[in-house]
């Protein structure tokens, strides 16, 4: 999924999900929940072909994601916006299912593919139904962690449909300072149809500094702040992800 915000002209969805995928899926009898939130600080401030402002939106997003088996999860997110004036809006629905690499390989990397699909309402995005592709490569170094996501993404239904595919890559770069303390950058970005990329003036580019807190394998938390530097980028925004691992079979692969 697409996860920066932009003007109606440009192919991203919106910022619901702000994260740079790892290559690991969840464990067979395991569901992860995650709340993604994040807030707009300084961002578009008029409405443009229909489509809301998102200068001070406040967007949480619930991922249920459950371990199918060792190779393999799916997951389900569902967006919702809070603006003043519009109260709370449910924006849309996505399923991801997802496949990795198995350890059997030994690959020097981390390898998985995800693809994902779902609809949004036209007021939050003109591009009303998506699917998305994302390979996922990661690595861990010692204390550095390097992950990239080459996403491709195509509009089914909407101004969108005759781009072909565009290219939303993510990265994260990420440093352990300790056991339980890490912190990093992530960068997200649109460039829109791949051949003919927007020029940077158009180009959605989001730099975030990051940290990780590793409390416990059953959790995930991230929290970091963004800055988008080009004029179709929202300028500022924060987020937050906190994430628990429930096992629901004899045996949790997490603990």
């Amino acid at each position: 999924m697409c996860l920066l915000p932009g003007f109606a002209k440009a192919h991203a969805q919106g910022n619901y999900e702000i994260q740079v995928y790892g290559a690991d899926t969840v464990p067979p009898k395991n569901l992860m929940v995650e709340l993604h939130s994040n807030y707009t600080i300084s961002g578009q401030t008029q409405t443009i072909g229909g489509v809301y402002p998102t200068n001070h939106q406040e967007h949480e997003t619930v991922e249920l994601t459950e371990g199918i088996n060792n190779w393999s999860e799916i997951g389900f997110y569902v967006f919702t916006s809070e603006q003043n004036g519009l109260g709370v809006q449910w924006v849309g629905d996505h399923i991801r299912p997802r496949v990795r690499a198995p350890d059997s390989w030994h690959l020097p990397v981390g390898l998985s593919l995800s693809t994902e699909i779902g609809y949004q309402r036209a007021a939050y995005s003109p591009d009303t139904w998506t699917w998305e592709i994302r390979p996922i490569i990661d690595k861990t170094m010692g204390r550095w962690y390097l992950a990239f996501n080459p996403a491709l993404e195509r509009t089914l239904h909407g101004p969108g449909v005759n781009q072909g595919l565009g290219f939303s890559p993510g990265v994260k770069v990420s440093y352990d300072f300790t056991r339980k303390i890490s912190g990093g950058f992530e960068y997200y970005a649109d460039y829109g149809k791949l051949g003919d990329f927007y020029t940077l003036h158009n180009q959605q580019q989001q730099f975030f500094v990051v940290t990780d807190l590793n409390v416990s394998p059953k959790w995930e938390i991230n929290m970091g702040i963004g800055v988008g530097p080009t004029a179709a980028t929202d300028h500022l925004i924060v987020k937050g992800i906190v994430g628990r691992r429930f096992n629901w079979g004899r045996k949790s692969a997490v603990e």
